[in-house]
């Protein structure tokens, strides 16, 4: 028998292992179909055609189920995501969060899902993001904040749960405190509004039972744990 492979926490190899399952739901990536719809529903309207949604660390192309009006383009390190992305039609470009392969002002969205809390320079992930926004365009995010409950909710517990994130996919030393993404933001002209959220509960048992519906996400006053925030570049 075939001893697994156990990647370092963070190792983006991990990646190329689960390639199989981003597209199945109930799957290693269910989270992040939860995810993913919930901050789909912050996204503003596309206005022409040729508006460009940024999707950092896109994965499997997630998001293209509600890109709808835009021009999706997917940045990730990992290869084949991208592959999987591309067939979602999405405008797969292999690069580094910190070093954008894109235009200065070239975005009227920019979705950085689950993303922040894998980065090792956060302010170089953080500068990137307004240097790809257009005066009045959009980031819409979420990541987890450096709390013991997180580190202890979503690693120590999440990890061994149905539909938690994959064992070792997190480093909860790379963990964001919210004031200081908010701070990051604020340097570059966006202001960035942020709330918790965590699964439904009935929803999530629900899921339990037939690993088939999916599970929304609700908003919390607290952000101890997993948060949400939307934020708007100033017009000049």
């Amino acid at each position: 028998m075939q001893r697994a492979v156990v990647r370092d926490r963070n190792d983006t190899r991990q990646y190329d292992d689960l390639a199989d399952e981003w597209w199945r739901p109930e799957g290693a990536f269910a989270a992040l179909h939860w995810l993913c719809a919930g901050r789909a529903e912050l996204l503003p309207p596309a206005v022409g055609g040729d508006d460009v949604l940024v999707d950092l660390g896109c994965g499997g192309g997630l998001l293209a189920n509600y890109s709808a009006g835009y021009v999706h383009v997917g940045v990730d390190v990992t290869m084949s995501a991208l592959t999987i992305s591309a067939e979602r039609g999405v405008q797969a470009l292999q690069g580094d969060v910190g070093r954008l392969p894109l235009r200065d002002a070239s975005a009227a969205v920019v979705v950085a899902g689950e993303i922040l809390e894998h980065v090792s320079d956060l302010p170089a992930v953080v500068a990137e993001i307004c240097r790809i926004l257009r005066p009045g365009a959009t980031v819409v995010m979420d990541t987890i904040n450096a709390t013991r409950i997180a580190r202890f909710t979503l690693v120590t517990v999440a990890e061994r749960l149905p539909g938690g994130p994959p064992p070792r996919i997190h480093d909860p030393e790379l963990f964001v405190v919210p004031e200081r993404l908010q701070a990051l933001f604020e340097l570059h002209g966006v202001r960035l509004e942020v709330w918790g959220i965590r699964p439904s509960v009935g929803d999530y048992a629900r899921f339990l039972l037939d690993r088939q519906r999916p599970v929304r996400m609700v908003r919390t006053r607290s952000v101890s744990i997993v948060y949400q925030g939307v934020g708007t570049r100033e017009p000049r």
